[in-house]
């Protein structure tokens, strides 16, 4: 049983990009599908799609690459189940001086860093990618 599935999916696209796999399949939610289009958006997946390959349905995830190099190079947990971490909008850094993006789960929804800060609200600090 995972007890953090975002976390999971997290460590499972950055393994799968050290490993210079294409492709990765995880059961889907809808907080994955929602991290999952950030991060396509972002440029770090070059695709994201439900799928359902038995009965129970999955997320299929591509991933980017530069050449034969991985867009994605490393992910961080910051709010995790044991500990929730809650940041306002004067609070929202930039991510390695801006060549990566920090992910947040407001009241509007799951967004970028740079987004929540645009639109002035805060939420929980899920991830950042770089």
């Amino acid at each position: 049983m995972v007890n953090d599935p975002i976390g999971d999916m997290l460590i499972q696209v950055k393994n799968a990009a050290l490993a210079r796999k294409r492709s990765i399949e995880l059961p889907l939610s809808k907080a994955k599908l929602a991290v999952a289009k950030i991060l396509k958006d972002e440029g770090y997946l070059a695709a994201v799609e439900p799928v359902s390959v038995s009965e129970f349905p999955a997320l299929k995830l591509e991933l980017a690459y530069d050449d034969k190099t991985p867009v994605l190079t490393g992910v961080k947990r910051v709010s995790k189940p044991g500990l929730r971490q809650y940041i306002g909008k004067q609070d929202i850094r930039r991510v390695m001086g801006g060549m990566g993006v920090a992910i947040l789960s407001t009241p509007q929804g799951v967004m970028t860093g740079k987004e929540a800060y645009k639109r002035g609200i805060g939420g929980e600090f899920i991830c950042e990618v770089w």
